[in-house]
This record gives structure tokens, C-alpha cells and sequence, in this order.
């Protein structure tokens, strides 16, 4: 067998492994959000931006330039889905809270709960209704066009131009230099401000990415990354439970006491209980350990 031909067969193997994985995604994404309009089952929401996500950063490296005009779709899509499943997260946390409050025995913030969680659905219709609205536009006739297209004319192409293996090492440079502002910041004895929540925030992202490029890529990664999805999803897990926190936090005082017709007293009680939740969170988190805390 001949130089030429033996890389042309590589290429084509190389090209056949991004087709499987890349279809593998895309037809869950599919089917996914195709149930997921009709029930709007929180799995199904779930998967679906999940296959998302994940077809976004497989793009994301194949394309970067979205030459395509597939990723402007995903991405859309995924903006759609997030929005609905992170109601569903949202109610589904202030509903085991109020549950835990009704076994404590305080009904009050039982009911300050019951008032949020009502809020929240009625958020969450208007953003199911926009799902259900928006999304079928997206996933269409045109979209699959567009795939197959991509599959027959593109991939082969863009395939043969990437190695994964360097993306990886550009997201994990990427990540420790965010790790190294967070560091800065807690040196600084800034644990607790808005500046050093921001770069947390900002840490997971990048953890979030490495994780899911080494699920999506795994078949065209080195030996040696085989074991970062597990890893980043640790690190993105503990940092998102300082995230949700504040989240619950800024969720209540953007509604606002007046809004949910709350006692002051009950306010003030529990708004406290989530500050010293997400400081809890930020002090036990061992991805920054924070040395000192600020009295």
C-alpha cells in the first residue's frame, strides 16, 4: 500500500469517527427536543440541551468560523432549552427547601417558598411557550438539509485539519489561567465579593467545557485525557453549587419581598439562611481553597 493511499484511509477512518459521533449527538438532540415539546418532561429538556451542548463544543472545533450555519442554530436551541430547564432546577431546589421547611416546623418560610415557587412557574410558562414557538423553527426540514450537506461537503475537510488533542491542552491552559485569577482574587482576601463570584463563575464555565469536549471527542482523544470529563465534572459540580446558591439568592431579591407579599421577618430570616448557604458552599469548595474568612 502506497504513502498516499494509506493516509487517505486514515483520513477517512478519522472522518468516519467525527460522522458517528456527531450524528450519535444529533440524533438525540433530536429526538430529545422533539418530546420535550410535547410534555415538557424535565429529562427531556435535559437531554436535549445536553446532546446540545455537546454537538455546540464538537462544532466549536470542526468549525470555529461556523462556515456551516449550524452552530448559530444549536446555539439558539440550547438558549431555548436552558432557559426551561433552569426553571425546572430552580423550582425543583425551592420545592425540596419548602419540604425541609414544612418538616422543621416553620411555616412561614414554607410559605414564602410557596409564594417564589408560584412565581417561577409563571416564569417558566412564558418560557416553555417560547420553546414550543421557537424551536420547531429550528429543528426543521432546513436543519437537516444543513446536516446532511455538512456530513457530505464539509466534514471531511475540517476533520482532517484538527487534532483534539491540542484543543484540549489550549481549554486546559484556558481553565488554570482562570484558576489563577480566582487565586489572585482569594489572596487578596476577596473571597466573598461580587469580583471573586464573577471569576468562579467564570472558572466553571471553562471546567464546563473541558468536560464536555472530552465526553463529545473522546474517540479522537489521547489516553491521557480520557479521565478529564470525570474530573472537570467534580470541579464544575463544586462550583455549581456555589452558583446555584446565589442564584436562589439574586432570584428572591430580583422579585422582591413586596412582590411575593412577604413578612419582613420572614424575609430577612431566610434571605440570611441563603447567604450563609453559599458562603458555606464558597468556604467548603477545595477547587480554590479559601485560607481566611472575612468576619
Amino acid at each position: 500500500m502506497t504513502g498516499d493511499k494509506l493516509t487517505k484511509e486514515r483520513q477517512l477512518t478519522k472522518t468516519k469517527q467525527w460522522e458517528q459521533a456527531l450524528n450519535h449527538l444529533y440524533i438525540n438532540f433530536w429526538d430529545y427536543s422533539h418530546d420535550a415539546l410535547n410534555k415538557f418532561a424535565d429529562e427531556d429538556i435535559h437531554q436535549a440541551r445536553v446532546n446540545c451542548r455537546k454537538l455546540l463544543s464538537l462544532l466549536s472545533i470542526l468549525d470555529p468560523r461556523h462556515t456551516s450555519g449550524l452552530y448559530p442554530i444549536f446555539k439558539k436551541a440550547q438558549k431555548r432549552l436552558g432557559k426551561v430547564r433552569d426553571a425546572d432546577v430552580l423550582i425543583e431546589s425551592f420545592k425540596n427547601k419548602r419540604k425541609q421547611a414544612k418538616e422543621n416546623g416553620d411555616s412561614k418560610t414554607a410559605d414564602l417558598l410557596k409564594a417564589v415557587i408560584a412565581y417561577q412557574k409563571d416564569k417558566r410558562k412564558t418560557y416553555r411557550k417560547k420553546l414550543a414557538k421557537e424551536l420547531p423553527e429550528l429543528i426543521n426540514e432546513d436543519l437537516e438539509e444543513k446536516w446532511k450537506t455538512f456530513l457530505s461537503e464539509q466534514l471531511e475537510a475540517l476533520a482532517a485539519k484538527k487534532n483534539v488533542n491540542v484543543v484540549m491542552r489550549e481549554l486546559e491552559i484556558a481553565y488554570e489561567q482562570k484558576k489563577k485569577t480566582c487565586k489572585a482574587i482569594f489572596h487578596e482576601d476577596n473571597a466573598e465579593s461580587k469580583e471573586a463570584f464573577d471569576a468562579l463563575h467564570q472558572l466553571r464555565i471553562a471546567a464546563k467545557e473541558l468536560r464536555y469536549t472530552a465526553s463529545a471527542a473522546d474517540f479522537a482523544l489521547n489516553q491521557k485525557f480520557h479521565a478529564h470529563e470525570e474530573i472537570y465534572k467534580e470541579i464544575q459540580d463544586q462550583l455549581g453549587l456555589i452558583n446555584d446558591k446565589r442564584l436562589w439568592l439574586e432570584t428572591l431579591n430580583a422579585i422582591g419581598r413586596e412582590e411575593l407579599d412577604i413578612g419582613k421577618k420572614a424575609w430577612n430570616a431566610f434571605t440570611s439562611q441563603l447567604k450563609d448557604e453559599v458562603l458555606d458552599a464558597l468556604h467548603h469548595n477545595d477547587v480554590i481553597p479559601i485560607q481566611t474568612q472575612t468576619k
